[in-house]
């Protein structure tokens, strides 16, 4: 297979998934397609940069971006602005103060019970986390093995999608948060997120001291 067919195939995948797009997956489809060629992951992986330089020498509002462990077209924050009516449509985007707060505390402590949720918060948390999982901002990951054997809950790949990560170790640190938070739509969540990880650690800091 040409240079050429490849960064356009791999161009056309990516556009057209509704859902980020995994190497593994690029090479299968790929592959059905192409009398059995599997391009290697380095050479997809070079194939996104070409595809993402010409979209910076032709000035273009998008780039492919590595998210949730895979690649999707995103467009460029330096448009976010002008996108906020299309953002705020997107249910996903509706999370209540309530609810950040519970998912910082999945995001900071997965997995992690409802108990353990309960205990944080100082309040039952059980309607909160059905929302997350009907938003599809948290898994279930299994059970834990304390009595009784409660479910643990852990983010999805729609967390991910949602902050822009690719993966979990990708959530900023406090020290972080000025360089990171952008003028765009989600920047309130994100640095809501921050603070509540922040007022998190202190609160189970005190209750180790009264402890």
């Amino acid at each position: 297979m040409q240079d050429f067919d490849l960064k356009h195939i791999t161009e056309a995948i990516i556009f057209s998934s509704p859902e980020p797009v995994t190497l593994d997956v690029l090479r299968i489809v790929i592959g059905a397609k192409s009398a059995g060629f599997e391009p290697e992951p380095d050479a997809l992986i070079s194939v996104i940069d070409e595809l993402n330089s010409d979209y910076e020498a032709g000035n273009h509002a998008f780039r492919i971006k590595q998210v949730a462990g895979g690649f999707s077209f995103a467009t460029k924050e330096d448009f976010h602005p002008w996108l906020e009516h299309i953002q705020h449509e997107n249910a996903f985007r509706k999370i209540t103060q309530t609810a950040l707060e519970t998912l910082a505390i999945v995001a900071y402590r997965q997995p992690i019970t409802k108990p353990e949720i309960d205990h944080i918060r100082g309040v039952d948390s059980g309607y909160v986390v059905r929302q997350l999982m009907e938003k599809g901002l948290i898994d279930i990951s299994g059970r834990s093995e304390s009595p009784g054997r409660p479910i643990l809950y852990r983010t999805s790949s729609g967390f991910l999608r949602h902050f822009g990560l690719n993966g979990i170790d990708e959530l900023p640190k406090p020290r972080e948060i000025e360089e990171i938070l952008q003028d765009d739509d989600m920047a309130k969540h994100r640095q809501l997120m921050f603070e509540l990880k922040a007022e998190m650690q202190a609160q189970m800091d005190s209750n180790s001291d009264n402890a």
